[in-house]
């Protein structure tokens, strides 16, 4: 569907160049900003399952829209747009809800050793069948046929959400474990308030920062949000930008850049979707898939503020995206190397140990309304 979006924007809603493109980029990171709902949804109340299918039927409801809407003969401009907002809106919804429980759910159904090759399976699978979608050029309507170009994702989607439905006996479903970011957000802001309260001499470090809400939270959930940080600062050093802008050189001339983009896009996305969700606790997968996913919104942000508020020559902005990306490359390369891969469930029981010995050796701390 984004494949022709643009394309909708300028040739049937008669939209310059810039607007399409800021509109495109800000689709574009609504559908990787609305993850993080989606993971809240999935890990806090109605567990990956269900809120795979909930958010399914959203998105075949806004790509139903949004076929309605680019057909010509349905209302005038306006109606076009209106119809065309509400659709994109809500398959930003419902395909930015699904990504990260699509992504846990199916690891969560295989062993650790084959979780990367379901990864990579799924996404050659993904861009196969948009690959064979954009062979044809396809006319309805006296032109091109928009509209069949949006519902056929909500056909699609149809039939893949009745074949997952079928198969509901078989899944291995993880419980969801109440408000998780809520507690997480909890557990970071007592630990620094419980550190500042307590900066005296007399009172020994801590090997971490977030020991000192150790006073109020469990050592399970002290564990689980030093691993959701650890992999959060890591995963936003992957920032990745679009720019779909359109240029004079032939076709052909971009070939062996695309293969290159892609070839890195393929090896860089499913190791960093594998990396996720193996170092992520198990009450907290969909929400560490939703940040990987995140860094995607980012780079659209990116993007539309560059194109908005420093306009420039395409080649320039290419170079300049080029550039930040390598930036990030160092960064995230050095970050890499001194990183120490763990399996979360033994972290657990190590810090389970070490909890139970440092109890013995508590010592009274300056804390306010803090449940010793």
């Amino acid at each position: 569907m984004k494949a022709v979006l643009t394309l909708y924007f300028l040739y049937f809603l008669h939209w310059d160049e810039n607007t399409s493109t800021s509109v495109y980029h800000a689709f574009s990171s609504l559908c990787y900003f609305t993850p993080v709902i989606g993971a809240l949804m999935a890990d806090s109340w109605l567990g990956k399952y269900k809120t795979i299918i909930y958010l399914s039927i959203v998105y075949v409801i806004g790509h139903v829209i949004k076929s309605v809407g680019a057909i010509p003969s349905v209302g005038n401009q306006i109606v076009h747009v209106v119809l065309s907002m509400t659709g994109l809106t809500l398959i930003a919804l419902g395909t930015g809800g699904i990504k990260p429980c699509v992504a846990a759910f199916g690891g969560d159904q295989f062993e650790e050793e084959h979780v990367r090759v379901l990864f990579l399976l799924s996404m050659w699978f993904l861009n196969g069948v948009l690959f064979l979608l954009l062979l044809g050029d396809v006319e309805c309507f006296g032109g091109d046929c928009y509209a069949l170009a949006f519902g056929v994702p909500a056909a699609l989607m149809v039939i893949a959400l009745i074949v997952f439905i079928a198969g509901n006996g078989m899944y291995k479903k993880t419980p969801p474990e109440g408000n998780i970011l809520l507690e997480i957000c909890k557990c970071i802001g007592f630990a620094v308030t419980n550190r500042i309260k307590n900066r005296s001499r007399h009172i020994p470090k801590r090997e971490h920062w977030l020991d000192w809400a150790s006073e109020k939270y469990s050592n399970q959930l002290i564990t689980e949000v030093k691993m959701v940080t650890r992999t959060s600062t890591k995963s936003l050093q992957a920032w990745k930008t679009e720019d779909i802008s359109a240029n004079n050189v032939h076709i052909s001339w971009q070939i062996p850049q695309y293969l290159l983009i892609s070839a890195g896009e393929v090896m860089f996305s499913i190791t960093g979707i594998a990396f996720s969700y193996s170092q992520a606790p198990a009450s907290m997968k969909s929400v560490l898939q939703a940040g990987w996913l995140l860094t995607v919104a980012f780079g659209n942000a990116i993007v539309l503020v560059v194109a908005q508020a420093a306009p420039m020559e395409q080649w320039l902005e290419f170079v300049l995206f080029a550039a930040l990306l390598f930036i990030v490359f160092i960064i995230f390369s050095i970050m890499g190397y001194f990183y120490t891969s763990m399996d979360p469930e033994e972290l657990l029981a190590r810090e389970d140990q070490q909890g139970m010995s440092n109890s013995k050796n508590m010592i009274g701390l300056v804390t306010k309304k803090a449940e010793l």
